[in-house]
């Protein structure tokens, strides 16, 4: 990609990254070798979320930020799922709830104060609907019990968490959905396809308001530009390079303008920071870090730095904003997983100024930490709740976490409790489940055989007593 040096004012033309201290890093991390293309990571101001290598089924570990450190071999973790962790992200407004999918189902798992103390296996919440595994989850921008799951069914499940059931089914993707992305009120929703088809979706309804395929472009990644109408995709060229491509949310017929990055294979990963317009990209297997600044006028995409480092990374989570360190000018913050070390090292961007006064204008008005509305009120179309981190990014949410408690129903059919039996998670349970019908099937068929010659047997001495004459007896 050929950037050409262009003078142009911008107070975000000198951020530069810093890698945190070793004492700050998180060490000796048995980091997951699934191949899946996620994070396997998620952050928030309490703590750090990192799906782990296990045997037996999935788990991920749940580290508090001040614990930093070489962690120790039996640390606690969360391992209730049977199949491979596939996704975890934190709600954004209970920092102590956060929610994993994997080959068997969905879960929300509400994490004590100060961390684990012991395995936890007993989930909060446990939500099917999909009949084969889950891959993506993603939390609602500002209703606090709204939660999309994408399996690979080829449906996006909305779930009411007040309710714990699902509300409704988007149905309208041919192949393995690749990511979702809400706008900033939570009014639209971006889904990339392995289909090659980018979309965008009003999730009340499921209506699919604009779709493009654009073959000059395959989408991996799509991500909302906050509230410029625009959205912006990741993907790989006909020439197959990594490409960037900029498009209007309202007209999808062709993007506005492409970028290309370089000739690498990994995957990249788009991050924007809403507050800053700030885009950082981030390939899978790279040690780099490109950010550029976003406008809506012309040339719409502008380079700005590139961080660079020797180690490869597999994911990368990113800290909320009023996790930042604004003292020291911080403008985003990710947790990067080196896997061939078992680390986690945090990388800091930071803003030079000189001055140790908060700096309003690299602060603006940012997502609040308490919910704009409920799961119930979703329809009603309030906007989101912004907050400032002048003063109240320490502030604490007294908000509660309540999971619905769920009535016990029953199917009686014939003596037999239909609902009793939970239906297989996974391709295994589900091949398991299938050999013990057929044995049953062939129990029953046996039985059935052996009743038939008992039949018959009786049958036969009912003749034998009719025919005999009275005389005889």
């Amino acid at each position: 990609m050929s950037w050409r040096p262009t003078y142009r004012s911008s107070k975000f033309r000198n951020v530069y990254g810093k890698v945190g201290n070793r004492e700050h890093c998180f060490d000796g991390i048995p980091i997951t070798k699934n191949v899946h293309d996620n994070h396997f990571c998620a952050v928030n101001s309490k703590f750090l979320a990192v799906v782990t290598e296990s045997a037996g089924g999935g788990s991920f570990i749940i580290i508090p930020l001040s614990q930093a450190g070489r962690l120790d071999s039996h640390y606690p973790k969360v391992c209730g799922h049977q199949g491979n962790v596939l996704d975890i992200k934190w709600n954004p407004f209970f920092e102590n709830v956060i929610a994993s999918c994997s080959e068997d189902t969905s879960v929300i798992w509400e994490i004590p104060e100060g961390g684990l103390r012991r395995n936890m296996t007993e989930a909060v919440l446990e939500l099917y609907g999909h009949s084969r595994r889950v891959g993506l989850i993603e939390w609602h921008p500002t209703s606090s019990g709204i939660l999309l799951s994408a399996g690979y069914d080829y449906k996006i499940l909305i779930w009411n968490l007040e309710t714990g059931e699902p509300v409704k089914m988007i149905d309208c993707h041919t192949d393995v959905i690749l990511s979702m992305s809400f706008n900033t009120d939570g009014s639209l929703l971006a889904t990339s396809c392995k289909d090659k088809k980018l979309r965008v979706i009003e999730p009340r309804s499921g209506r699919v308001l604009q779709q493009a395929s654009y073959k000059n472009h395959r989408v991996n990644r799509v991500v909302f530009l906050g509230n410029m109408k625009r959205l912006l995709t990741t993907g790989v060229s006909r020439w197959n390079t990594r490409q960037i491509a900029f498009w209007d949310q309202e007209d999808l017929s062709m993007p506005i303008v492409e970028e290309d990055i370089d000739g690498l294979s990994g995957l990249l990963f788009p991050f924007f920071d809403a507050d800053t317009h700030m885009l950082y990209l981030a390939g899978k297997g790279d040690g780099n870090i490109r950010y550029f600044e976003i406008t809506t006028e012309k040339p719409y995409i502008q380079y700005l730095m590139e961080f660079r480092s020797p180690a490869p990374q597999k994911g990368l989570g990113v800290m909320p904003k009023h996790g930042l360190d604004v003292a020291a000018c911080e403008v985003y913050r990710f947790y990067k997983l080196v896997t061939l070390k078992g680390l986690i090292e945090p990388i800091s961007m930071i803003v030079p100024r000189r001055s140790d006064t908060y700096q309003e204008d690299i602060y603006p008005m940012t997502a609040g930490t308490e919910p704009a509305l409920s799961a119930s009120e979703w329809l009603s179309g309030i906007d989101r709740v912004l907050m400032s981190l002048k003063d109240g990014y320490h502030r604490p949410n007294q908000l509660v976490f309540k999971a619905p408690v769920k009535e016990k129903k029953s199917v009686v059919v014939n003596g037999i409790d239909l609902l009793e039996n939970v239906p297989p998670r996974t391709e295994n349970e589900l091949l398991r489940m299938f050999f013990r019908q057929q044995d049953e099937l062939r129990r029953l068929k046996e039985e059935l055989t052996t009743k038939d010659v008992r039949i018959r047997q009786l049958e036969l001495e009912l003749n034998n007593l009719k025919n005999v004459s009275p005389k005889d007896v």
